[in-house]
């Protein structure tokens, strides 16, 4: 059964040097609290995945978490690149990042197949492409009809990492809007924290709402505002600003660096970190 901790504790005990992590959200739901707290305990050497790693991966290569990603479109959505991302790409700084690309699809089944504890998925994609000497994608032949498909090693992090509405006092945990592979990345890790909102004494979800129960997860954790600057639906909006300015911040290593110190470094919690930023200061 999920374990109610601090959100501190929660990633000290989860959350390990040379992890292969996933800290999924698609749009929403992004689990920035958690990021910024993995950066904060300075966990090394980790394996990043994400379908669409934006700002918050961005700061977790630049401060030297990460040694390899494994994702399927990577930006600063609507603004442009990932100038950390790039920079440790193209230059090794703050250390050579590896990089494993996928197309959406071909994420999406190896979540699926991670929780479905198989070896690997299957579909129609990657043939004619440049990713396939950049993936561990093979292709097969389908032994009913011949046909060429591709197949995709399941993911099966060692720990995923989800921002979610609502979790009771049991550790049940409920998610609503748009959804990505949230519920899959937590079913295909051997461990798994879930940040939230609140803590309410029941859910009272609909029919059909996406539940994940508390005997799927590691520990659940209160981070109000936990996605900002990404939106939590229902609850509070995008920041569009942030991700404006953040293009300006994180060209320049020693402005990242800074950054990173005095909001991340110099905080104790997410909750300072978001009073020094709406500061200014």
């Amino acid at each position: 059964m999920a374990k109610i901790l601090p959100l501190s504790e929660a990633i000290a005990e989860f959350v390990r040097d040379g992890d292969t992590i996933a800290l999924e959200g698609f749009t929403h739901l992004i689990p920035y609290a958690a990021g910024h707290e993995i950066i904060r305990q300075k966990r090394r050497n980790l394996t990043l995945i994400r379908m669409t790693p934006d700002v918050l991966y961005d700061q977790m290569i630049g401060a030297g978490c990460a040694i390899k990603l494994q994702f399927s479109w990577g930006g600063n959505p609507g603004v442009g690149s990932l100038h950390r991302l790039r920079d440790a790409v193209e230059k090794g700084w703050p250390q050579p990042l590896e990089i494993e690309e996928h197309e959406h699809a071909g994420m999406a089944v190896a979540y699926a197949a991670g929780a479905s504890h198989l070896p690997f998925g299957i579909l129609r994609g990657y043939a004619g492409t440049d990713l396939t000497p950049h993936t561990t994608v093979q292709f097969i032949d389908c032994p009913f009809t011949g046909e060429k498909l591709a197949a995709v090693k399941a993911i099966r992090p060692n720990v995923t990492v989800i921002h979610a509405q609502k979790a009771d006092t049991k550790g049940n945990v409920w998610l609503w809007g748009i959804v990505g592979a949230q519920k899959e990345a937590v079913m295909a890790a051997e461990r798994a924290i879930v940040t939230v909102e609140e803590i309410v004494d029941r859910l009272d979800a609909p029919p059909n709402a996406v539940i994940l129960p508390s005997w799927v997860l590691s520990a659940v954790a209160v981070a109000k505002c936990g996605a900002f600057p990404s939106y939590t639906h229902g609850y509070y909006p995008r920041s569009n600003a942030f991700y404006q300015k953040w293009d300006g911040i994180s060209k320049d290593r020693g402005t990242f660096l800074a950054w990173i110190d005095k909001y991340i470094m110099n905080t104790t919690n997410f909750d300072e970190f978001r009073v020094l930023l709406e500061q200014g200061t």
